[in-house]
């Protein structure tokens, strides 16, 4: 890097995001900071010595499995346990290996007939043993599949632990990248009127810049959505607004920051104790909903035409402030997918079930290969429910026995 772009990068990551890590309540109660660089260290040294011992190939199948259901890995609604320190990781190491020297095949092949019949009508007990229903599909299959190996289940167990302590960022990242953009944007200009940068360097942070909040528009080939860094940046900017020179539209919405004065402290408050759906529910404004241009668009399925159903008014900018904020919500855009149902002493066919909200259902072909990844790592009969969040009828039903390989 240039020392210009250092100095902006210095400025992105040091400060703007190390702050939001810190002082954010997501991070500060679902992340150990502390902890996580000794913990890939241990997990990148594991799947080395496993790679070693049981070749790349068994490896990377436990992997692709592992990495396929991440988004299905974390708890959402529990706190997590904090990760384990170096001496705690040292006893695991030795138990796994004595584990696998003791592994026994015979525990698999338990005769099943007798068991399920002595096991029927046994389901309410069955599934309170088990704490069904389960969201961590990783966790479920690490603690009860009967055909991984201890290795397996630790490898499983290092992907699950790498997708809780990310899962946060997938919450905050309008909030994340804003705070980082806002705080080198305002930085550098700071020093730039100090005359502490040249004008050459800041125009080359400026370019810099721009590529980094550039929004192609809807139409552009380039669109993928919207750009965190360009939406978060202009909300920061525009709470700094708001608290410094506001409309009277403003202190109609916000009447408790227009006008506040003071500018930082209004945004250290936001960055501790929001994420991006509850930050864009308070603070996105009539002013960015009209720059932006957002407007919201009915698209039901049976209706033959898209319908516009919110525009820049009164009522509408509420709806539309509504419907942004839900769109990042993380229940909104992850499926709802538990373990319902499982007879350990029976068949073993695991049973999933998936909520399906506003009638979206799953794609078929990546729910399948999903269905597969499931039964390597299960082992046995996997089947998925599609049931009506609203109603609980159910929609359609797919097994791994009906997928080709």
């Amino acid at each position: 890097n240039t020392m210009a772009l250092q100095a902006l990068v210095t400025a992105h990551a040091a400060l703007g995001h190390n702050h939001f890590f810190k002082n954010n309540q997501l991070f500060k109660q679902w992340t150990d900071a502390g902890a996580i660089l000794s913990y890939l260290d241990f997990a990148k040294g594991y799947i080395v010595r496993c790679e070693e011992r049981h070749g790349l190939a068994a490896v990377e199948a436990v992997l692709d499995s592992a990495h396929a259901l991440m988004a299905q890995g974390v708890f959402r609604y529990h706190r997590p346990p904090k990760l384990s320190s170096v001496r705690q990781r040292e006893g695991l190491r030795e138990r796994l290996e004595y584990e696998e020297h003791s592994y026994n095949d015979l525990w698999r092949t338990l005769p099943q007939s007798q068991q399920k019949a002595n096991d029927k009508g046994q389901d309410p007990e069955r599934k309170k043993s088990l704490n069904l229903p389960e969201e961590n599909l990783l966790y479920f299959l690490e603690k009860n599949s009967l055909v991984l190996e201890p290795w397996q289940r630790e490898i499983i167990r290092i992907v699950r632990v790498i997708a809780q302590y990310f899962y946060p960022q997938r919450q905050t990242q309008v909030m994340n990248e804003g705070c980082a953009t806002f705080v080198h944007y305002t930085l550098m200009n700071m020093l730039f009127d100090r005359g502490q940068i040249s004008e050459g360097a800041m125009l080359e942070i400026l370019r810099n810049h721009s590529n980094v909040v550039f929004q192609p528009a809807f139409d552009d080939p380039r669109f993928s959505g919207i750009n965190p860094y360009a939406l978060g940046l202009d909300m920061m900017q525009d709470i700094q607004r708001i608290s410094t020179e506001p409309t009277a539209e403003d202190r109609d919405w916000f009447p408790d920051i227009a006008g506040h004065g003071n500018w930082r402290e209004i945004l250290l408050d936001a960055w501790a104790d929001h994420r991006d759906e509850s930050f864009i529910r308070q603070y996105l404004s009539p002013t960015l909903i009209r720059k932006w241009r957002f407007f919201v668009i009915g698209d039901a399925a049976d209706q033959p035409h898209c319908q516009v159903t919110s525009i820049h008014n009164e009522r509408g900018y509420d709806k539309i402030r509504a419907a942004l904020a839900h769109s990042y919500e993380v229940g909104a855009n992850q499926p709802d997918i538990q373990v319902v149902d499982v007879d350990l002493l029976g068949d073993r066919h695991l049973r999933l079930q998936h909520k399906v909200n506003d009638g979206i259902l799953l794609d078929d072909a990546s729910r399948d290969a999903t269905l597969r990844h499931i039964r390597r790592l299960w082992g046995y009969e996997v089947s998925l429910a599609a049931i009506d969040a609203e109603t609980g009828a159910a929609i359609h039903e797919r097994s791994t026995s009906q997928i080709a390989e």
